[in-house]
């Protein structure tokens, strides 16, 4: 339960961390709601990356460019799930807000990424 409670945490800090520079990317660059997501994700990944391994999972028994490259496959999935979902939302709803797809792709893609960092990255070898 603590995994649980601590990799939830992670993921609504990085949630705050996404949610902060697609805002920043909106409003103080000419980025649209498409380049500024995917920086936005870029930059909560490493956030949720340094979390999940200090707190949530601890690190593996892997070196840190293995863990890291694994870390990275799994979060490029997940990445790309959420950002489909999030796009998708956006197409087939235009009125939506930028946040609320946000919240929605991101909930959908939570289990994904816990199963594979919980099961495929900081499992011990």
């Amino acid at each position: 339960m603590k995994r649980i409670a601590l990799f939830l945490i992670a993921g609504g800090s990085g949630f705050l961390v996404d949610a902060g520079v697609l805002w920043l990317m909106l409003n103080l660059t000419p980025a649209g709601p498409y380049l500024g997501r995917a920086v936005a994700i870029l930059v909560a990944m490493g956030f949720t990356w340094f979390f999940n391994r200090t707190f949530t999972f601890g690190r593996s028994n892997r070196s840190i460019a293995a863990e890291g490259l694994r870390y990275g496959t799994v979060g490029v999935v997940t990445a790309l799930t959420n950002y489909g979902l999030y796009a998708a939302l956006l197409f087939t709803i235009p009125m939506l807000q930028p946040f609320a797809a946000l919240v929605f792709a991101s909930i959908g893609a939570m289990g994904l990424s816990f199963f594979g960092y919980s099961r495929y990255v900081f499992q011990p070898r």
